[in-house]
């Protein structure tokens, strides 16, 4: 969600308004064969204080998937049951990634933010160390004697 408050009038794709009989011809389906697909688990509609069946917008276009996978491509319904569950899970999957993503973005400006605050820190009269040069002269050390 974006954190608004929603009307709670306002229907969405999720909103469960049909009934199982207009459900079935948006979907041109029989009833019996909503049913058939609910205690399947295939399309679970929301139920009303009754036990009435609600039909949303997504659960109508879910019917016509299952029923294009089951006519036209041949998949039986325990194989379309399985390409629901996986679709659903790699739908949660790439919600998990795009909030994880969301998550390192943030840490990185916060980090970037950081190492802007301690570079801005730094003592400006200190003199940065430079790597002296290797060469090849050689230096005598003579420690000095004591006097007598």
């Amino acid at each position: 969600m974006d954190g608004r408050r929603r009307n709670p009038y306002e229907l969405t794709d999720e909103s469960p308004v049909y009934v199982i009989s207009i459900a079935a011809q948006l979907s041109g389906l029989h009833p019996q064969t909503l049913r058939q697909y609910d205690r399947l688990g295939l399309v679970s509609p929301d139920r009303t204080a009754g036990r009435g069946r609600r039909y949303s917008a997504r659960d109508i276009e879910l019917l016509r998937t299952v029923q294009q996978l089951s006519q036209d491509e041949g998949i039986n319904l325990a194989g379309i049951k399985r390409i629901i569950e996986l679709e659903n899970q790699v739908a949660a999957l790439q919600q998990r990634v795009a909030e994880l993503s969301a998550a390192v973005d943030g840490a990185a400006v916060a980090m970037q933010q950081r190492e802007a605050q301690v570079h801005a820190s730094y003592r400006r009269d200190l003199v940065p160390y430079q790597d002296v040069q290797q060469t090849s002269a050689l230096v005598v050390w003579r420690p000095k004697r004591p006097k007598d």
